[in-house]
């Protein structure tokens, strides 16, 4: 079956780092267009990052913009958020999405909260 296998979310002290892992089986990640969301509580689901097929192109949200990387390793078919300077206010549930050809893939959230 075609998904994503999440690693990486927890608990970090304000200011930390974190990486953000999801891993595809079934599918080849240089295929396709990807993306990072978050959703925090009672809130609407938002694109934090994204990163073109041919990883070309970045483009983030402007609340994560200088913090926050996206990523892809070819070669282990995973795609990855590096999230640093973190504050409480990036507290969510994370989702990572892939999409093309007609096909799309999400990850099944990575809880990140942001807490001293």
């Amino acid at each position: 079956q075609d998904k994503f296998v999440e690693s990486g979310g927890g608990l970090v002290q304000p200011g930390g780092s974190l990486r953000l892992s999801c891993a595809a089986s079934g599918f080849f990640l240089e295929n396709y267009a990807m993306s990072w969301y978050r959703q925090a509580p009672g809130k609407e689901r938002d694109m934090v990052a994204y990163l073109s097929r041919d990883g070309d192109d970045t483009n983030y949200s402007d609340s994560v913009k200088d913090r926050f990387t996206i990523s892809r390793d070819n070669h282990k078919n995973t795609m990855y958020l590096q999230m640093s300077s973190l504050k409480p206010e990036d507290t969510a549930m994370y989702y990572c999405r892939a999409w093309g050809y007609g096909s799309e893939y999400w990850g099944q959230g990575l809880q990140v909260a942001i807490s001293s």
